[in-house]
């Protein structure tokens, strides 16, 4: 692993920001450019093409979306990607509801942008939500489409045709490895999981709202809908458990709360609301 004040490609490491399972997240930047970029490194013990494919597959993605709330990633290497730096860490940073509200409703827009070009991000979660440190100005952004599904048929095969990557990407984005086909399986964190992903059917717009509303609840009430012991318990409560009352045991907590996410966390997707957006509006509507 590159440690601080050495080079990777061009890119001097500055300090490291977080390190997870499969990769370590440093701050870098290119010397005479004054923005630094968040620069995501595969640890040496994931380096497979699992998590290469991955990798490569969120920065096909997200070259597929212009959206102000989602990140921006900018060049792709052999098992590192350069990308947006978000200065103010997750969405739990946010101390205040109304931010936490706005930051749903941002990520709400982002997420119907993406369905409405066929991609399914299938791994929303807070963990996958950064905000800026000034929220007011920079907002949150929705990272890490490399679980992301993609609904279109003649767009999985046009990625697949080119290699994996849009042949008009803007210049500016630099590929240094060639992206592959889109994946077969999906992945997903379980206490943010729809049914539908965890029965392993074909997820959709409503697999996304099914996860934002995990997430909101842990956001606004301070644990996800669902919690277990064990994994399997985890998996039968999403599958089989209606979703738990809120408003009895949080004070000042409406009840027509618990009716907005029980929409959107039932299991059949068809049953849930139109779209993440209006799932997130009527939230801030009911807790005016």
């Amino acid at each position: 692993m590159p440690q601080p004040g050495e080079d990777l490609r061009g890119y001097v490491i500055e300090r490291t920001l977080g390190r997870g399972g499969s990769a370590t997240v440093f701050l870098a930047r290119r010397p005479g450019d004054p923005a630094p970029v968040a620069l995501k490194v595969l640890n040496p013990d994931q380096r497979n093409p699992e998590a290469r494919h991955r990798l490569e597959r969120a920065f096909v993605l997200t070259g597929q979306i212009d959206h102000p709330h989602v990140v921006s990633e900018y060049e792709l290497g052999p098992d590192w990607i350069a990308m947006q730096y978000v200065d103010g860490g997750n969405v739990t940073a946010l101390t205040e509801t109304a931010d936490r509200l706005a930051a749903l409703a941002q990520i709400a827009d982002a997420l119907d942008h993406a369905h409405r070009l066929g991609i399914v991000h299938c791994d929303v979660k807070p963990a996958n939500i950064l905000v800026h440190q000034d929220f007011s100005k920079g907002g949150a952004v929705l990272i890490d489409f490399g679980v992301a599904h993609v609904l279109a048929e003649d767009m999985a095969r046009r990625l697949a045709r080119d290699g994996g990557h849009r042949l008009s990407l803007d210049p500016a984005r630099r590929i240094t490895r060639q992206a592959a086909a889109p994946p077969t399986t999906v992945l997903a964190s379980l206490p943010y999981a729809a049914p539908e992903l965890l029965l392993g059917r074909m997820p959709s717009g409503s697999t996304d709202q099914y996860s934002l509303a995990c997430t909101a609840v842990e956001l606004l009430t301070g644990t996800p809908p669902f919690t277990a012991e064990t994994a399997d318990q985890l998996v039968d409560a999403h599958l089989h458990e209606p979703p738990p009352r809120f408003a009895p045991r949080i004070p000042g907590l409406p009840h027509a709360f618990d009716t907005v996410v029980a929409t959107a966390l039932m299991k059949e997707p068809d049953a849930r609301h139109d779209s993440c957006t209006e799932l997130v509006e009527l939230l801030q509507r009911v807790l005016r």
